[in-house]
């Protein structure tokens, strides 16, 4: 029986709202999806930002088969006690030498575990991370197969990678943000990360829209928070109609992105090359 290892990026407190909004915490819509793709797991939860963690040492982590870091409002760059748990916990997941995947802030913590830089980005990126393609060194990695030549992605983030460090490779980029796909080997583990969202439902990034909406407008998105509403509106009519033209066109996407096979691929892909090593 395949073992993963979850461990959650937000605190209590943001674990609490988000359940509140979106009905799971980070790291059960992670347990949720990856039960989906492998019922067979037996998935573990953790919460390495929260003051009575227990620390798991790399002998500890080795005992899964994968780590999946999640997404959250983290700032990796803030000197925090809840910041520096996690760093040390990501450091432990490299040292275990167990393969790990993340998205969003899970990518940010990796790559400021093995000696990256994180910043605060100049306008976030909201709902629909666009046009992301493939580096040269991507277009050959398994971590994108089946991606082709350009993409969309459910996203959702106002920091992003500032330098990487110099044992990551970048696999994918687009115009807002240079790092949306990497590979990092540190100590003696093997991480692959993207700054989208595979784990995510159209209908989860409308709660997020919502939840963040006086934000996007701040940062010169949308005009209104109603403008948000609306492009909300329409993720929501994803979420129970993949195929609806109507909403696939005022989003400006295909119907790549609306379906779940396709919006969940670099997840399976990680999936299939565990089952391989």
């Amino acid at each position: 029986m395949l073992k993963f290892l979850i461990a959650e990026s937000e605190t209590a407190t943001e674990r609490d709202e988000r359940r509140e909004h979106a009905g799971k915490s980070s790291g059960e819509t992670y347990a949720a999806t990856l039960s989906q793709l492998r019922p067979e797991a037996d998935i573990t939860i953790v919460a390495p930002a929260d003051a009575d963690a227990k620390p798991l040492a790399p002998a500890d982590l080795a005992r899964y088969d994968a780590v999946f870091v999640t997404g959250a409002p983290l700032h990796v760059y803030d000197d925090s006690p809840e910041v520096r748990r996690q760093l040390a916990f990501m450091r432990s997941v490299f040292a275990s030498g167990t393969p790990s995947f993340g998205s969003c802030a899970g990518l940010q913590l990796a790559v400021a575990a093995a000696g990256g830089t994180v910043r605060k980005m100049e306008r976030m990126e909201a709902g629909i991370s666009r046009r992301i393609v493939p580096t040269e060194e991507g277009r050959s990695h398994p971590l994108l197969n089946g991606r082709g030549s350009c993409w969309d992605a459910p996203a959702i983030h106002g920091d992003e990678v500032e330098a990487l460090p110099a044992t990551a490779t970048l696999l994918a980029s687009n115009a807002v943000s240079k790092v949306q796909a990497v590979e990092i080997r540190h100590d003696v583990g093997v991480f692959w990360g993207v700054q989208y969202h595979p784990e995510l439902a159209p209908g989860e990034i409308a709660v997020a829209l919502r939840r963040q909406a006086q934000d996007i407008v701040d940062a010169g998105l949308a005009e209104t928070i109603e403008d948000v509403e609306r492009r909300a509106d329409q993720l929501d009519v994803l979420q129970h109609d993949p195929g609806r033209t109507t909403a696939l066109w005022a989003l400006g996407v295909d119907s790549r992105f609306a379906d779940e096979a396709n919006r969940r691929l670099e997840l399976m892909n990680f999936l299939k090359h565990l089952a391989g090593c």
